[in-house]
């Protein structure tokens, strides 16, 4: 079994910064995609960066420039750098993985529990 655990999120103003960190424990032989999504209130849950397993990257074009995915294969571990924070911002944030458990296993599908990001004016 594969757990994703998120961490960063909190209350900050317009303008400011903050780090999201989601680390995968478990039985892991690879991760391909990690991603990072979020739900504002009310809305539908969208994909915000994707970084693959040769680090190509990939944003939406709401957060191009201010926020930056990467991550620690030895730590099994994403990270989503968010600058220049706006009220728009504002949701929950979840990381999903693309995990192969094992050489004889095909990839599956994890998500982390959502950390909440909230952006005041």
């Amino acid at each position: 079994q594969v757990q994703l655990v998120e961490s960063g999120g909190g209350l900050v103003q317009a303008g400011g910064s903050l780090r999201l960190s989601c680390a995968a424990s478990g039985t892991i032989f690879s991760i391909d995609y990690m991603d990072w999504y979020r739900q504002p209130p009310g809305q539908q849950r969208e994909l915000v960066a994707r970084i693959t397993s040769t680090n190509y990257t990939t944003y939406a074009d709401s957060v191009k420039g201010r926020f930056a995915i990467s991550r620690d294969n030895a730590k099994n571990t994403a990270y989503l750098q968010m600058n220049s924070l706006k009220p728009e911002d504002t949701a929950v944030y979840y990381c999903n993985f693309q995990v192969r458990p094992s050489t004889l296993h095909y990839m599956y599908s994890y998500w982390g529990q959502g950390t909440q990001v909230t952006v005041s004016s």
